[in-house]
Formats: structure tokens, sequence, C-alpha cells
């Protein structure tokens, strides 16, 4: 409740819903305004400066490289979560082939693991995405802080919240859907 002017409000926010977002894009609402879904939130994304754009794209070439034809990487490209959620991570693993998704963003049951690459948007990742990714049953979430220069893996989601989390400064890790494959962490934002 807000006191304005001397008056009690109560101040109700519009909830969006998938199809209603999904309208509002198809009718050209938003003028390119590069917006996410969030548990029914509009959120304005933050622009991406050069650093930020520079190391997610290196890292889902590095990424590509360690899957290969195992999984498909989609950059900066949405998925949609049955939360009234449809955020667009930087990097997402996915079920192959890209095709597949021709009339329709990735499920959480065709991901395989989502990756933030953070520097203003750390509060953020760490916050709402993490919350909005662990609620949707994202097996696996990891976070780059850009400016830490570290790893923020979140792993093993119960009852809607990711009980494992580790974070990494150096060595090397391997996605809980391909226990076979070695990413070196330092490699994520070096």
């Amino acid at each position: 409740m807000d006191n304005i002017g001397g008056f009690a409000m109560t101040v109700t926010l519009y909830k969006w819903t998938l199809d209603r977002y999904h309208a509002a894009l198809d009718a050209g609402l938003f003028d390119d305004q590069p917006v996410e879904l969030l548990q029914g939130d509009l959120v304005v994304m933050t622009p991406e400066r050069e650093p930020h754009a520079c190391y997610s794209s290196d890292g889902a070439e590095y990424l590509r490289r360690q899957l290969g034809e195992r999984a498909s990487v989609r950059e900066a490209k949405p998925v949609t979560l049955p939360n009234d959620s449809e955020p667009v991570p930087d990097i997402a693993i996915v079920q192959p082939p890209l095709r597949r998704y021709l009339d329709h963003h990735p499920h959480p049951d065709e991901i395989f693991w989502l990756v933030e690459y953070s520097d203003t948007s750390l509060a953020k990742d760490l916050g709402k995405k993490r919350q909005v990714y662990a609620e949707a049953g994202i097996g696996e979430y990891w976070v780059t802080d850009l400016r830490n220069a570290q790893l923020n893996v979140f792993r093993d989601v119960e009852q809607g919240s990711y009980q494992t989390e580790l974070t990494l400064t150096e060595g090397t890790i391997s996605p809980l859907a391909f226990q076979d494959v070695v990413v070196d962490v330092q490699r994520l934002f070096s």
C-alpha cells in the first residue's frame, strides 16, 4: 500500500500472461525495445556493453566446440517457461536440431542448462532470474560474473529452488547433462 498525498492507495501491477505477451510482441507494441517476461513482469533488458558481448559470444563458441553436435547453443534468444516467463538468457544449451524451434522457443524439458554473463545485471541474474529458472525446473544454471572473474553454478532443483551452489574461479567443471564434457572455468571469462 502506498501513501500518496495523505491517501492510502493500493497499487496493483498488471501481470502479463505468455499469450498476452506474445500478442503484444506480434502487434509491435514494444517498438523493438529489448524486453523479457519474468513471472508476468515486463522487464527492460540492460544494454550490452563490449566486454559482455565479447565474452558471451566467445563463451558460446567455446561451448559449441566442446559439445559438438550433441547439443545446440542459442545466443540471446528467448526460452519459454511455464511460470509466465520468457527470459532471454545469454546462452541456452538445448536439444538439437535448432529447426525444432521454428514454432516455439525451447521449453524446460528441451533445455540442458542456461548461462548468463553478468556485469551490470549481476543482482538480477543471481536473484530474480535464478528464482525464475529454478521454479521452472531448469536443472542447471551458470552465472559468469565478469566483475569478480568467477562462475556461479546452481544445480539440483528441489521444490522450486537450487540446492547446490558452487563458486569457481579456476579449474574445470562438467555440466550435469554431459558429464564427459570438461569446461575450463577461466576460459569462460578470460
